[in-house]
């Protein structure tokens, strides 16, 4: 039987949960749970100074919004602290890695002067080979023994195999001389503590992979699966930044972008299935793999966003959209929807989810539900209200009141309104949209109608029919 995967997302809470780490989380989740695997979460919190309780709060909560959810708890890197160390001891006593008492003064002096020579900076302490009897009663870092010849080789998954000559590294320090573990050892030990299988992570982290295998190959450790993943760049193709827009998740959440659509669009942003853009999560945990993956920057597109999440609204269930709705109203502290107008709007969904791309642009067309009479109508939609348009709503009230209350008999009774008065529907529809909604771009106004009922739709339109006040 096969090894269990097991994927780990491993952010620092430093900020929200930026739209480049959610979209590696996604691959991690897609990878783990398309395979029956694990979808771990680890806070990498040893930065003290700029890890706040907020910021671990703000990307657990756009996890959940994403609908990424996790197993078992999630691991605080800083409280682990002691089992770092221990493995840099460890190293120490395997002879894997040495004490360095190189002052940081020494070790600038020859970075300077190597710069001047025109020689590599990459620095070695001369402390690597020394004997312990000739060691001082001062402080000193631990690092680890890098090889000094020869290639490492990076097997990934998506940038193929990657060589990196050793010399070209520096014997990373594992531990500082006040004892602290460095965040390089540390992700090295909790993941293999953590058992994880294939790291997923952004391809900024491509040389750390060659530095990180030396520890897990001076422990005995088995080397994960490497897939580091091109970043995420602007439609200008530069890194992605605030001047391209939105960058946290929350506020794509804000913005009233469905978590469906999210997740869609973002597993399209460097990795692809033949020419499928619109799919389910299903569908992309199953197809998902490395194979469909790019090596070049994605570049984030707001209108390939939008479309996708239009797409998203109109497939999803009715009774879904609506509890997304109310979601989306809370988070947003828009006031909610009473017992009333939920009722109208699960009635309307239907006729309100096609076309629409975002939860404000749904709103926008169930405006007719959201408003109270008096309907004040807006600018352009006062337009369609002439004394003549006034005129008409009056003469076709009596009609309405005598038609039977579904789509056919209502068709059938504004259509030979309209013809016998020699009018186009249109000349018709456009005060009724006035009346019944106070805008000009509604749905159709026989779906209104239907969603209002009887005695509501007769009110508006005898209100619009008085004239202004």
């Amino acid at each position: 039987m096969s090894e269990q995967v097991v994927t780990r997302f491993a952010p620092s809470p430093t900020g929200y949960l930026h739209i480049g780490g959610a979209r590696t989380a996604l691959f991690n989740w897609l990878y783990a749970r398309g395979r029956g695997g694990k979808f771990l979460l680890r806070v990498e919190d040893t930065d003290i100074a700029r890890s706040t309780p907020e910021a671990t709060a703000a990307i657990i909560e756009g996890m959940a919004w994403l609908g990424l959810d996790h197993d078992g708890e999630i691991v605080s890197q800083a409280s682990r602290a002691d089992r770092h160390r221990a493995v840099a001891l460890e190293l120490l006593d395997r002879g894997a890695a040495y004490k360095c008492f190189a002052t940081q003064e020494e070790i600038e002096a020859f970075r300077e002067s190597a710069r001047a020579e025109k020689r590599s900076t990459l620095y070695q302490s001369p402390w690597r080979d020394a004997d312990p009897v000739n060691h001082p009663d001062m402080p000193y870092v631990i690092r680890l023994k890098t090889p000094l010849e020869g290639t490492s080789v990076i097997a990934d998954q998506v940038q193929g195999n990657v060589k990196i000559r050793n010399d070209q590294l520096d014997d990373m320090v594992l531990l500082r001389s006040d004892g602290t573990p460095v965040y390089m050892l540390a992700v090295v030990v909790d993941d293999h503590d953590m058992g994880v299988t294939h790291v997923i992570r952004g391809d900024d982290h491509l040389n750390n992979a060659a530095r990180q295998m030396g520890i897990y190959t001076a422990m005995g450790w088995d080397v994960p699966v490497w897939a580091h993943i091109p970043l995420i760049h602007g439609p200008d193709g530069k890194k992605l930044s605030k001047r391209h827009g939105a960058l946290g998740v929350e506020e794509y959440r804000d913005m009233g972008y469905p978590a469906a659509g999210m997740r869609n669009y973002l597993a399209r942003l460097g990795w692809s299935h033949g020419d499928d853009e619109f799919f389910t999560d299903a569908q992309a945990q199953e197809w998902f793999g490395f194979d469909g993956m790019g090596k070049s920057p994605a570049r984030f597109d707001f209108k390939k966003l939008a479309n996708i999440c239009g797409q998203h609204i109109a497939a999803t269930e009715d009774a879904a959209l609506l509890h997304e709705l109310e979601a989306f109203l809370a988070v947003t502290e828009a006031a909610p929807l009473s017992e009333a107008k939920k009722s109208l709007m699960a009635e309307a969904i239907p006729s309100l989810k096609d076309r629409a791309k975002t939860f404000p642009e749904l709103l926008d067309k169930a405006q007719f539900i959201l408003a109270e009479r008096p309907i004040e109508p807006d600018e352009k939609a006062a337009k369609s209200l002439d004394p003549v348009s006034i005129g008409i709503l009056g003469e076709l009230t009596p009609q309405l009141q005598s038609a039977s209350w579904n789509r056919p008999e209502l068709e059938g009774a504004l259509n030979t309104f309209a013809e016998a008065r020699e009018m186009k529907f249109g000349q018709l529809a456009a005060p009724l949209r006035a009346a019944l909604a106070g805008r000009s771009a509604t749905p159709s106004v026989f779906d209104m109608m239907l969603v209002l009922g009887r005695e509501e739709s007769i009110a508006r339109i005898q209100d619009a029919a008085k004239g202004p006040a």
